[in-house]
């Protein structure tokens, strides 16, 4: 059963956010690591790039595959997760704390109503 995180909001394609005042910390969810199997690599995004929520920003490479990861909110990334240019394991030991990706400066907060809570989430991966 994959970890749900009830301070956490998710998108449909398996990243979720945790918001700190104006600032969204972003990764992707228990269920897709777990999926993706061991990381091997992260593309991560640009400081200061300016993304639109579903924008693909990052890139998660596992010995499966690549999957794109997306902005789950409009804003500008103010910082990225370094650690894990070195150590991608941890998103995979640890995807809602040290595996975190990166974090949006929020341009409109309201967008966060678009995303599921942890209970719709994981009616949604029972699916």
């Amino acid at each position: 059963m994959a970890e749900i995180r009830e301070e956490c909001l998710y998108t449909k394609s398996h990243e979720w956010v945790r918001v700190e005042g104006d600032i969204a910390v972003c990764g992707i969810d228990d269920f897709a690591q777990s999926s993706a199997g061991e990381l091997v690599f992260i593309e991560l995004p640009e400081l200061d790039e300016e993304v639109n929520a579903g924008d693909d920003v990052c890139v998660v490479e596992s010995v499966k595959a690549a999957s794109d990861v997306y902005a789950p909110v409009s804003g500008t990334v103010v910082e990225v997760n370094d650690a894990l240019i070195d150590s991608p394991s941890n998103v995979n030991n640890a995807c809602y704390d040290d595996g975190w990706l990166f974090k949006i400066k929020m341009n409109d907060p309201s967008e966060l109503d678009e995303l599921l809570s942890a209970d719709e989430y994981a009616d949604e991966i029972d699916e």
